[in-house]
């Protein structure tokens, strides 16, 4: 999951949807419509996901070593609450039962990471490989072709070996490349005969501006107006090369697809009639995921933002760009280097031009000279920047179909959370969530977009980086107070249920029943839930409380029989 650079205040806007149109992409195509009823293709994939760090636990066990994810918790202040993923849901041993889970709902695929760290301790292949590590994936991929679901792996999802950091300064070396194509090559050798979906980074966008500018995310730099883009383009770097390293390698025995996840917002113009907001939202865009997706189709950043920074920069007085330059050998080397496109899609933004002077300071977000701002009245049941807002999934969509060639796309995540003291696993925001969001997908498809498979983010409640564990965006409720970490379905596990076993949505009759029928499922699960804090009560007292009077007992008596002792003697 990713978050986003927070909005200082919220916008009240009256606004027309519609909007003048651009070169290659028809701002004036917006259809908000009514529902469409209809069915996936064949052989549509449906899944959900996870990440490593997120879901793991076991942060020093079996010959791990440290990520910067486990630096960054240990540092207090980070993290809402100073919470960790020391523990998380401990799905380093919960493989079978979390397997269980992705049966019952007939998942076609499972979407995880792989730690770095676990394998590669010390991170070099030539140092140190750690076999408990490799054996935990293993089986894990294992059990979940034993499960007929597919494994889609993602290479790196934030958590760098922390000693990477401290010796070379992280993703802001350009030795990364080196060290992360040796991961992912020890990856392929051991784990591709049975892995056929790769994604070398999730959320690029997030590793290099919450990393390396505002310092929210690990390692916690703030590198303003230069971290981020030294670090997007060593990644950007190590893509390509991992790409071509499969592909000369590996490609042929293990037949394969490599492909990356970026995750984007859509960006919609807020006045219409101003040709200067509507540069401004496909500005947006292109400084968000066309920051990765150009150069990895085309070869070569956005012109955009190339002018942008370029102008800034030389207002600086600064004699080259703050972005930096790809070689032509460089720009061949990395253009085409994407099998598939993985998307993670959560909400929208209405954007309008404003110009940032020098004065105001030089980041990824001033050179963007424009604003974002929100509907108060889009729903907003959970993380603060998160608004449900449907029909911008389809937009995003056609935006990538129409601007790199309608490449094969992999929804890698899409989903949204609630923050709430109480819980109720009667979830039915998240369930309206699903439903708009993924028939604008089918919408989607309709138009031509070339959607082949969908990922529910995220199976399980989890550790949500900076904000602990105050967010959940799981279909099952994970009970982090308790030492077992019992998971409990959500309704949206049975309406999601449906939707696969449907491929869709056949009729209008059916599906306004799926609803109240995962309602009505729920009411068991939170019995069972409000049972949970009584038997967590009782566990502390036995395993507690009364060791600990036993062992006051046990020091007043000794001290008693001292006082007898010294009467007699």
């Amino acid at each position: 999951m990713l978050r986003r650079f927070r909005l200082g205040s919220c916008h009240v806007l009256v606004l027309v949807l519609c909007v003048s149109a651009s070169e290659d992409f028809d701002w004036t195509k917006n259809d908000h419509g009514s529902f469409y009823y209809g069915t996936f293709p064949t052989g549509f994939s449906w899944g959900a996901g996870s990440s490593a760090y997120q879901t793991e636990g076991a942060w020093n066990i079996d010959g791990k070593g440290m990520s910067i994810w486990d630096a960054f918790v240990h540092t207090k202040g980070k993290i809402f609450f100073n919470d960790t993923g020391d523990s998380s849901c401990d799905g380093y041993h919960k493989i079978k039962d979390d397997i269980v889970l992705m049966k019952d709902m007939k998942l076609n695929h499972y979407r995880f990471s792989i730690s770095w760290p676990r394998i590669l301790p010390n991170g070099l292949k030539t140092e140190h490989i750690n076999e408990k590590g490799i054996k935990y994936y293993d089986d894990l991929i294992n059990m979940l072709l034993d499960n007929k679901i597919t494994p889609v792996v993602t290479l790196y999802h934030w958590d760098l070996p922390q000693i990477l950091e401290d010796k070379y300064g992280g993703w802001q070396n350009i030795s990364m490349v080196n060290y992360f194509n040796d991961f992912a090559n020890l990856c392929f050798e051991r784990f591709g005969n049975r892995v056929k979906y790769w994604i070398t980074f999730n959320n690029p966008w997030s590793i290099a501006v919450e990393g390396y500018e505002t310092g929210e995310h690990a390692p916690g730099l703030k590198l303003r107006g230069s971290g981020a883009y030294r670090a997007a383009h060593h990644i950007i770097k190590a893509h390509a090369k991992v790409w071509h390293t499969y592909d000369t390698q590996w490609r042929s025995k293990q037949r394969g697809l490599v492909g990356i996840s970026l995750s984007a917002d859509w960006g919609e113009p807020v006045d219409i009639t101003n040709q200067r907001d509507i540069e401004a939202a496909e500005r947006y865009v292109q400084f968000y995921m066309g920051w990765f997706a150009t150069p990895i189709f085309n070869g070569d950043y956005p012109q955009v933002m190339k002018d942008y920074i370029g102008k800034k920069s030389a207002q600086q007085g600064l004699g080259t760009s703050r972005l930096p330059v790809f070689s032509s050998q460089e720009k061949s080397y990395i253009k085409g280097t994407c099998d598939f496109l993985g998307i993670g899609h959560f909400t929208t933004r209405y954007i309008t031009q404003k110009n940032y002077p020098l004065g105001r300071g030089n980041s990824y977000f001033t050179d963007r000279d424009l604003v974002e701002l929100v509907d108060p009245r889009w729903p907003d049941p959970g993380s603060e920047w998160l608004y449900s807002v449907p029909w911008g999934f389809r937009r995003l969509l056609n935006f990538v179909k129409t601007q790199y060639g309608n490449p094969m796309i992999y929804v890698t995540e899409n989903g949204v959370s609630e923050k709430m003291m109480c819980t109720d696993l009667c979830d039915d925001w998240r369930m309206q969530y699903f439903k708009d969001y993924i028939n604008e997908m089918l919408k989607a498809i309709k138009d031509g977009v070339n959607v082949k498979g969908y990922t529910v983010w995220s199976l399980l409640d989890k550790f949500e980086w900076d904000e602990g564990y105050s967010e959940r965006f799981g279909l099952y409720y994970v009970d982090f107070r308790n030492k077992n970490k019992p998971r409990y379905p959500k309704a949206s596990v049975q309406y999601y249920k449906r939707i696969i076993s449907s491929n869709g949505f056949p009729n209008q009759r059916e599906v306004e029943s799926w609803k109240r029928k995962a309602i009505e499922t729920c009411s068991s699960s939170n019995q069972l839930l409000a049972a949970d804090p009584l038997i967590s009560h009782m566990e502390m007292v036995t395993e507690i409380v009364v060791p600990t009077v036993c062992t006051l007992c046990i020091l007043l008596s000794a001290v008693f029989l001292m006082f007898l002792l010294r009467g007699r003697f």
